[in-house]
């Protein structure tokens, strides 16, 4: 299943401005807010995790939280994304793809899941 979002980058610049470190907490874990150096990136993770929810099916809430997805980074600096095993297990996936883009004030996701 594909999942595609869309997030303003200002939205999480002024955010992270009001609320700090805090504001990231929110939907990152440690190791990802030490890869945030810019606002888009902020904004593209965010966009990640609901493009991912999304391509569960169920999108952020009760089935699926923003801590249940993990987004890293390839030695080559491509974004990577994993579910949390109990959700892979109760989704049934196998593999995920994510390509995340920003231009104009926005970011942008798609997450494509391979089902086992």
């Amino acid at each position: 299943m594909i999942g595609i979002d869309v997030a303003s980058i200002d939205r999480i610049k002024k955010m992270y401005e009001k609320f700090g470190n805090k504001a990231y907490e929110r939907f990152l874990n440690e190791d990802e807010i030490e890869l945030i150096k810019r606002p888009e990136t902020a904004a593209g993770f965010w966009a990640a995790k609901e493009a991912a929810s999304k391509a569960l099916g169920t999108g952020i809430g009760k089935e699926c939280s923003f801590h249940d997805i993990k987004i890293k980074k390839s030695k080559l600096g491509a974004p990577k994304i994993k579910y949390s095993k109990e959700i892979r297990k109760k989704f049934k996936i196998k593999k995920s793809c994510l390509s995340i883009t920003h231009e104009s004030g926005l970011a942008i996701a798609v997450v494509y899941n391979i089902k086992k």
